[in-house]
C-alpha cells in the first residue's frame, strides 16, 4: 500500500448496513466526507458510486454488516478510506469474484471490478464461513506534483465506539524516531467524552515533538503524569527496533500487545494499574522481532484470546486489513475498541 505521505487518520463514522436504506445513507456520508476533504466533483462521484456498491454487497451478500468511513490527511493531500466488514458466507473464489460479470450469492458481485477501478487501493480478505473484510482508498489531488516517499513504517489502526456512543474512548498513535518506530494504544477509563479526552491527552503527550524519543517505560511514566486529574487510562507503548530485531514493550492496565509471525502469536506483558492514578510499576520488556513479524496492539474492546491461526494468510497484507479482521472476529460491541497493527522498516 502506498499511503498519503505523513498521514493523519480519523475514523469519521461507523455505519450499520442492515437494510436497503442504509446503502443510500452510506453513499451520502461518503460523498460528504470526500467533498469536505477537497476531492474534486468527479472524484466525489466516484467515491459515492464505489461506496454504493460496497454497502449494497454488505447488505445483499454479507447478510448485513458495517461500513467505516475514514479521513486521511497528509502533507501531500487527502484521501477517503472505506472499511467494510460482514460476517456472511464469504467468497469461495475471490479471484473469480473480482472479474466483471461475476455475481453469485456470497460474493461481492458485479460491483467488485468497478470498485477496483475506482479505488486507488483495494484489499480484500474473505473466507467461507467467516465473512468478508474490504479496505479501499480514494485519493484526492496531490497538493504538489513532487514525489512523496512512503512512511518509514507500515502501520494502521482502527477504532470503534461502544454501540450507541458517538465518541470512542480508545485511541492510537505512531511515532518514528532515530531508534525506530513507536506505537501507542490508549483506552480511556469508561467510555464517552471523558474517556475520549483522556485518550487524546495521552496521544498528544506521546506525539509531542519537543519530547525526545524515550524507552517505552519512560514514555508511559510521562503519560501517567499528564493524565493525573483525568479519568485515567490503560495504555501501552511498543518500540520496534528492526536493526536489533527487538520490540520493547511496556503496558499499564488491560491493553494487550503481541508479536505475530508464521510461527504464531507471542503475547507481551502489561502490568496492572491505571495511568494517571497512584504510581503503577512500569517496566519495559524485550521480545524477539523477526523480520517478517507484525506487532499487534489492542484495547480490551478486543478479546485477548484470539489466536494466530485467525490471521493466517494476512501477515503480508496491509495492516489496516489485518486490524479490521481482528476487530470483526474478536471485537466486543459492549465496549470501545481499538486495534493497531504495524511492522518496522519500509
Amino acid at each position: 500500500m502506498d499511503p498519503v505521505a505523513d498521514p493523519h487518520v480519523e475514523d469519521v463514522a461507523w455505519l450499520t448496513v442492515d437494510d436497503p436504506s442504509a446503502v443510500g445513507r452510506a453513499r451520502r456520508a461518503a460523498e460528504q466526507l470526500a467533498a469536505t476533504l477537497g476531492l474534486r466533483v468527479g472524484r466525489v462521484a466516484d467515491v459515492g458510486l464505489a461506496v454504493t456498491e460496497i454497502a449494497s454487497n454488505v447488505h445483499r451478500h454479507g447478510g448485513g454488516g458495517a461500513v467505516a468511513l475514514r479521513a486521511v490527511r497528509g502533507l501531500a493531500g487527502a484521501a477517503v478510506e472505506v472499511v467494510a466488514i460482514d460476517g456472511g458466507p464469504g467468497i469461495p473464489d475471490l479471484h473469480a469474484a473480482r472479474r466483471d460479470g461475476s455475481s453469485a450469492a456470497g460474493t461481492l458481485g458485479i460491483g467488485l471490478g468497478a470498485i477496483g477501478r475506482l479505488a486507488d487501493f483495494l484489499d480484500i480478505s474473505s473466507e467461507p464461513g467467516r465473512g468478508t473484510v474490504l479496505v479501499a482508498r480514494f485519493d484526492g489531488p496531490r497538493l504538489d506534483a513532487g514525489d512523496h516517499p512512503a512512511p518509514a513504517v507500515d502501520a494502521a489502526g482502527i477504532t470503534r465506539a461502544l454501540s450507541g456512543e458517538s465518541l470512542c474512548g480508545d485511541a492510537y498513535a505512531v511515532r518514528t524516531h532515530e531508534a525506530g518506530v513507536s506505537f501507542l494504544v490508549c483506552d480511556g477509563s469508561g467510555h464517552g467524552p471523558l474517556a475520549a479526552s483522556a485518550a487524546r491527552e495521552a496521544v498528544r503527550t506521546f506525539e509531542d515533538p519537543l519530547q525526545p524519543a524515550s524507552p517505552p517505560a519512560a514514555v508511559l511514566r510521562r503519560i501517567h503524569g499528564v493524565l493525573a486529574g483525568t479519568r485515567g487510562a490503560a495504555a501501552s507503548v511498543a518500540e520496534l527496533d528492526a536493526g536489533a530485531g527487538i520490540v520493547r514493550f511496556a503496558g499499564i492496565g488491560n491493553v494487550s500487545g503481541a508479536v505475530l509471525d508464521d510461527g504464531g502469536k507471542r503475547s507481551m506483558v502489561s502490568v496492572g494499574g491505571v495511568a494517571g492514578y497512584r504510581d503503577p510499576i512500569v517496566r519495559t520488556f524485550e521480545y524477539p522481532l523477526p523480520p517478517d513479524a507484525v506487532v499487534v496492539m489492542h484495547s480490551d474492546g478486543v478479546r485477548s484470546r484470539w489466536a494466530g491461526i485467525e490471521t493466517r494468510g494476512l501477515l503480508d497484507r496491509t495492516p489496516l486489513l489485518l486490524a479490521a479482521v481482528l476487530l470483526r472476529d474478536a471485537g466486543v460491541r459492549r465496549d470501545d475498541a481499538c486495534v493497531l497493527v504495524g511492522r518496522a522498516g519500509p
